[in-house]
């Protein structure tokens, strides 16, 4: 899970207005802050097979969040995934 403190910097980095909280970019900075926890999580525990499940369930919302983003608004993906460096 995210702190608090954490969490509430990636909204109001990520978020179009003050009480943004429900955005596709803020959901996308908060799956893909958690999903960098997880692979930390990873290199030291291997065989964690249960949690494994689980990022691979926030990465495939991430990614539907992403085609939902780009589908309907091409410039936000394009500055969401230059923020977060998730593309190459």
């Amino acid at each position: 899970m995210l702190a608090r403190e954490q969490k509430k910097t990636l909204i109001d980095q990520y978020g179009t207005h003050a009480t943004d909280t429900g955005s596709p970019e803020v959901q996308i900075a908060l799956l893909s802050e958690r999903i960098g926890q997880l692979t930390e999580h990873f290199k030291t525990h291997k065989k964690d097979h249960a949690s494994r499940r689980g990022l691979l369930m926030l990465v495939s919302k991430r990614r539907r969040l992403l085609d939902y983003l780009k589908k309907y608004d091409s410039e936000r993906y394009q500055t969401v995934i230059q923020k977060l460096g998730i593309r190459k």
